[in-house]
């Protein structure tokens, strides 16, 4: 299977909710939700984006010929890129019938474990939503990723739980979360997490905990001082603030304040080998995308997971090959022209 075949049944399978776009870049999409869209004017999906694509990349090509080497180190374990799907829920009603919550994560996570990466998997009311997760996540031989809404905190603690049980390589939870409103009206609603109650969770197990939806060199610092083993900087696509900067307008200096303390991973607009390049060199550990994961496996199932994952390592192989990088260290600012 292609690339190019797996758009084109994504267009077919989504249902008029996304249109798989070739540039997926919040366009037309912008305000759609139910949908891939953004909250409020849908600007910050496309900022997301439009700001990756403002970087460009330094040619050098006079240096030592050595293979190029994309793994990374994470977690304890080697992944072949520093690529990571990230975590998207409530799949039929923004994106179509075809996949509900734990179908996709079936797909997902096995396709991303077949590429030799991992999948963040979602969270929901319904609690097979979390629980099909972690069946997905067991039988990938715990490489993956679950990712627990901001409940109270004795409910993500027993959250955390089932994922040791489930044998999960780490766990997160997406704190940006708390501000959406569907999740304010359930029995066991969402809320913000003071750097105590982060703690606590983080004390409550011996994964590695990310958390994600840091913006802010002060909330990268909190979350260092809860105890994360890293952070996910993260606007939640655009879908739960209006008006945010892009996450790549704010890695360097959350990358100065707490590089080589805490794992820092990045999502938002980032879409090919190239914009994974970008984002290390401006102080990123590895990167979390979203949206195209989903046209991928409504187009191709895991196999269009492993296509897309092969298409975004492939690019990014390539880019380190034209400025000079043997290996994800070499990486560096100086590659960039800003």
């Amino acid at each position: 299977m292609t690339y190019q075949e797996i758009m084109e049944n994504a267009r077919k399978n989504m249902g008029g909710f996304c249109n798989a776009c070739k540039e997926c870049n919040g366009v037309v999409c912008k305000t759609k939700i139910p949908g891939p869209g953004a909250k409020g004017t849908g600007e910050v999906f496309q900022r997301n984006y439009a700001k990756l694509q403002e970087i460009k990349i330094n040619l050098d090509t006079i240096f030592e010929d050595e293979p190029v080497d994309t793994s990374v180190e994470l977690f304890g374990k080697k992944f072949r890129y520093p690529v990571f799907a990230a975590p998207i829920g409530a799949m039929k009603l923004h994106y179509g019938e075809m996949h509900d919550d734990i179908t996709y994560n079936v797909e997902l996570v096995a396709g991303c474990k077949d590429a030799g990466i991992a999948a963040f998997t979602g969270d929901g009311i319904n609690p097979q939503v979390y629980g099909g997760a972690l069946q997905s996540i067991k039988a990938a031989g715990g490489i993956g990723v679950p990712t627990i809404k901001p409940w109270d905190v004795e409910l993500v603690k027993e959250k955390i739980r089932q994922a040791e049980e489930a044998d999960a390589m780490a766990v997160a939870t997406d704190i940006d979360a708390s501000g959406l409103a569907l999740l304010k009206n359930v029995p066991t609603p969402v809320s913000p997490k003071s750097v105590a109650e982060l703690r606590e969770i983080t004390q409550s197990t011996k994964l590695p905990v990310i958390v994600k939806g840091i913006m802010t060199v002060r909330g990268a610092l909190k979350a260092l001082e809860a105890g994360a083993y890293g952070i996910v900087i993260s606007n939640h696509g655009g879908r739960v603030l209006d008006q945010t900067p892009a996450t790549v307008e704010v890695l360097p200096a959350i990358a100065q304040a707490v590089g080589g303390r805490m794992k820092i991973f990045i999502d938002g607009g980032i879409r090919t080998g190239l914009d994974v390049f970008k984002v290390l060199a401006l102080g990123a550990d590895a990167v979390l995308i979203g949206r195209p994961y989903v046209t991928a496996v409504y187009g191709g199932g895991a196999e269009g997971a492993v296509v897309y994952t092969q298409k975004v390592g492939i690019e990014l192989a390539e880019t380190m090959a034209m400025t000079g990088a043997n290996k994800l260290s070499d990486i560096n600012k100086e590659m960039l022209y800003l």
